[in-house]
């Protein structure tokens, strides 16, 4: 049986993006302990439907259950509140196909 992947989805709204480096810095931790794999990492984009976001991310886990304990692992929560003060994210944790 072959193990689905999990992934992160985010549109986020940088508004702080003198600061918003610390908050990539602080997420790296998380991010090689997990096997963290991005996909999409900001570049270009254009939006057809809903609100436009700065910047579009798509990070790749090994499963779902990976993606999930990445977001909720010490070492993100910690990175996630900087995040919070330098940007306005959606981000999801989703299961592939």
């Amino acid at each position: 049986m072959t193990t689905k992947k999990g992934y992160w989805m985010a549109m986020v709204d940088i508004t702080d993006p003198e600061n918003y480096p610390r908050y990539m810095a602080a997420n790296k931790a998380a991010f090689d302990k997990y096997g963290a794999k991005f996909l999409v990492r900001g570049g270009q984009h254009q939006m057809f439907e809903g609100s436009a976001a700065t910047r579009m991310v798509v990070i790749e886990f090994k499963d779902y259950q990976t993606a999930l304990d990445c977001h909720n692992s010490p070492e993100y929560q910690a990175a996630l509140k900087l995040r919070q003060q330098y940007a306005v994210s959606h981000m999801a944790v989703v299961e592939g196909v």
